[in-house]
């Protein structure tokens, strides 16, 4: 079969309220409203770029379900397996606005739709349209039936002869423990074939500090390519056959971090999957990182392919 989509992922979009000011959320009045969630952050980023992105979710039969599945269509992202169920509600977040460091952030996912996401939903044809599959630990925190559904989707895809990407993505308030957190995230690392962690991320996960030593702790259990967000020193990669750093692209004014870890991975899962080498691949994941900083929104940020070409010609790195 021909593929016929470049990626398909699968998780909880969000409605998103963002502030319009400054101050704890429970004094803001004003909020706008937005798509949130981590794998349609990255399914955006795939689609402006030009690529054929899908996303497989639940959703309630509500107001928020509906204005999501509006809102997916906007980005072009493929909606044919976004599903909906009248027992369960669609999730929501508030986020704050702030002049420095990460904004306050509080869901309303808890018994979610998307949360009873499991194998009984999953559809073979639909992945087997698709060349990668992109998945977060976050699906893998939101409930055992959705871990079973992401153990059983990389199964399907790496039996397919596709590609695996992974971003651990970790939400220590999603799980009991962090034990039970840092198990349950690398046995899903295992077998992808890109993983894209945090360098703060990969400390909690393996317990080595430095980047090489992160990324050799996953390439000696199958993974052929650790690609770890730096954060401001841009970004380190390590195959079997090369490694090395990319630097940061320069941003003089940071207005919202999030977003930018899933810009990120749309940045250097989109070069991949368009033979771009492996340095080129990160550098375009700083890219993205960096412009998803530049605006309020989690995703507003994301470049189109026009857009991307024109900062990649006038920012600088440092």
């Amino acid at each position: 079969m021909t593929a016929t989509l470049d990626a398909v992922t699968f998780g909880e979009p969000m409605a998103m309220f963002y502030a319009n000011e400054a101050g704890s959320l429970d004094e803001v009045r004003s909020f706008t409203k937005a798509l949130a969630g981590a794998e349609t952050n990255v399914s955006a980023g795939l689609s402006r770029l030009g690529l054929r992105a899908g996303l497989v979710t639940k959703l309630g039969e509500d107001t928020f379900g509906r204005f999501i599945a509006d809102a997916l269509r906007q980005e072009k992202i493929d909606t044919q397996n976004v599903m909906f169920t009248k027992d369960r509600s669609t999730g929501m977040l508030i986020k704050s606005k702030v002049t420095s460091g990460d904004p306050e952030v509080e869901y309303f996912r808890k018994h979610s739709a998307a949360s009873t996401l499991s194998i009984a939903d999953f559809n073979e044809a639909y992945f087997a349209e698709a060349r990668h599959l992109h998945f977060t630990g976050i699906s893998v925190a939101l409930s055992p039936e959705c871990r079973d559904f992401a153990r059983h989707a990389k199964q399907f895809m790496k039996k397919a002869d596709k590609t695996v990407s992974f971003d651990p993505n970790l939400r220590p308030k999603l799980w009991a423990d962090t034990q039970t957190m840092v198990k349950a995230i690398n046995e899903a690392s295992e077998g992808c074939d890109w993983l894209l962690p945090g360098i703060h991320e990969g400390k909690i996960l393996t317990g080595y500090t430095s980047p090489e030593d992160i990324a050799s702790f996953y390439l000696d259990r199958g993974t052929s390519l650790v690609i770890i967000k730096l954060g401001t020193e841009g970004a380190y990669y390590k195959s079997a056959d090369a490694e090395g750093y990319v630097k940061r692209f320069r941003v003089d004014h940071v207005v919202d971090t999030v977003g930018a870890g899933d810009g990120f991975a749309a940045g250097v899962i989109s070069a991949l999957l368009e033979g771009l080498p492996l340095a080129e691949a990160v550098k375009r994941g700083n890219a993205l990182g960096a412009l998803a900083v530049m605006s309020a929104g989690d995703m507003d940020g994301y470049p189109t392919r026009a857009e991307l070409e024109s900062f990649l010609l006038s920012a600088s790195t440092n």
